[in-house]
């Protein structure tokens, strides 16, 4: 199983696509090392509290379990949704209450089956990703004949009036690197992978690479096909490709996309339940968070946490607005997990590597991580504050550190409520090697 990306390409100038991937692959090659010395499922949670700390790990916990990990969800779902609707609403834009309804529909059915069966989970990420790749197809042979008939004039004076300043191409960033953000998810259900010293790597060299060449010829079909202003004031990019140039067959466009992003949101459901299973299972999180069904050996009070999370943050959020920040908060803790890699590498040269890359590597993905996260605060002043109070936030979870990681309190209710759920969900504790 490859790296799980998120949804369809979003359109991006083209040298833009391709920094992202190049990006990217430098992240993935730096986790398959992670990876390979720390064999162990709950990715930059597990990294950082090996090689940085308990604090700054519990940070990391409680910011993705409450925010980030939810957030990315209901940004994919809320995607989803607008390619359901989108076939329904052609003529105007789809009403909010409708396409909230679906985001939450699709994060129930996600739940639901995360819950049953990990192999269904994994077979649907499998499925779902073959269909992507199929839309994506007709849309880069689509794209090839509209160039073939001399349709490049899009191409010419194609960076007029853009910006080009230290936050816009921050911002940028983001929302190009949202449609490779899953580079890292096997990561996360390391202990889960087979032979992960050599499939780890593997799966980063041959799919990002194979996966920033079809989203970059994508994006190159829709330059051929629309102008500039017609992507920017299009909320579902491939299916305005599709009424340009498949016209009546543009429901193929809608219906691959829509199962694109549902495998999408899939991908990150699973990785995530896994984080918050892995956070309790190391005392960073409530006991019954670590527990899975008895029978079905699935992480089910983690999933379900997770859903109801995502289901809140649908309500108020738009995707552009929960992608930055998840962008944010993500490539904030990006960077302290690469940074404990360049510091086993310096420290630590004698652990045993199966796989590792050159140190410049990591040195460069740290750089770029830490652009990524001072860019929109330095570059958009009238963000600035939106982005503190997210750094507030995740600050906020040393007053809950300190009593509960370092005293070990537990409210008293906590053992009946823990107990409670223990019968009426069928879960028990599990040991990691069951």
């Amino acid at each position: 199983m490859g790296p799980l990306l998120h949804g369809q390409p979003w359109s991006q100038p083209v040298n833009m696509d391709s920094l992202c991937g190049i990006l990217s692959m430098l992240g993935a090659l730096s986790y398959a090392e992670l990876g390979t010395v720390i064999k162990e499922s709950g990715g930059d949670y597990i990294y950082i509290l090996r090689n940085v700390g308990k604090l700054p790990a519990f940070l990391l916990a409680y910011t993705s379990v409450i925010v980030a990990r939810p957030a990315g969800i209901s940004a994919i779902s809320l995607s989803f949704a607008e390619y359901v609707v989108a076939a329904f609403y052609q003529d105007c834009p789809p009403p909010q209450v409708v396409l909230k309804c679906t985001a939450a529909a699709c994060i129930l059915i996600l739940c639901i089956i995360n819950c049953l069966n990990v192999r269904l989970s994994a077979a649907i990420i499998n499925v779902f990703t073959f269909a992507k790749l199929l839309v994506l197809l007709v849309i880069i042979v689509g794209g090839m004949v509209l160039l073939a008939q001399g349709h490049t004039q899009v191409f010419q004076n194609a960076f007029e009036n853009t910006a080009a300043g230290f936050g816009p191409v921050g911002v940028a960033f983001y929302q190009g690197l949202w449609s490779y953000d899953g580079w890292n998810n096997l990561n996360y259900v390391t202990e889960e992978v087979k032979n992960p010293e050599v499939n780890l790597p593997r799966a980063v060299m041959i799919a990002i690479p194979l996966v920033t060449c079809i989203y970059l010829l994508a994006n190159v079909s829709y330059f051929a096909a629309m102008t500039p202003q017609e992507l920017l004031s299009s909320d579902a990019v491939a299916i305005s490709w599709g009424l340009k140039v498949l016209g009546s067959w543009t429901w193929i466009i809608s219906l691959g996309v829509a199962l694109s992003t549902f495998g999408s949101a899939n991908g990150t459901f699973f990785s995530g339940g896994r984080l918050c299973y892995v956070a309790a299972r190391e005392g960073h999180l409530p006991d019954v968070l670590s527990m899975v069904h008895v029978k079905r050996l699935t992480p089910s009070p983690a999933l379900i946490f997770t859903t109801v999370i995502s289901l809140i943050m649908i309500i108020p959020g738009d995707f552009s607005t929960i992608v930055n920040f998840f962008s944010f908060t993500a490539w904030l803790f990006y960077s302290i997990t690469i940074f404990g890699l360049i510091y086993i590498k310096i420290k630590k040269p004698d652990i045993p590597r199966p796989y590792q890359v050159p140190i410049i590597i990591p040195v460069i993905v740290l750089i770029a991580a830490v652009y990524l996260v001072l860019a929109p605060i330095i570059g958009s002043p009238q963000l600035e504050f939106q982005y503190l109070y997210v750094v507030l936030f995740i600050l906020s979870g040393v007053i809950l550190y300190i009593p509960v990681v370092c005293y070990k309190w537990s409210p008293k209710c906590f053992q009946s409520i823990t107990l409670y759920l223990q019968l009426l969900l069928e879960i028990s504790p599990c040991d990691r090697n069951d």
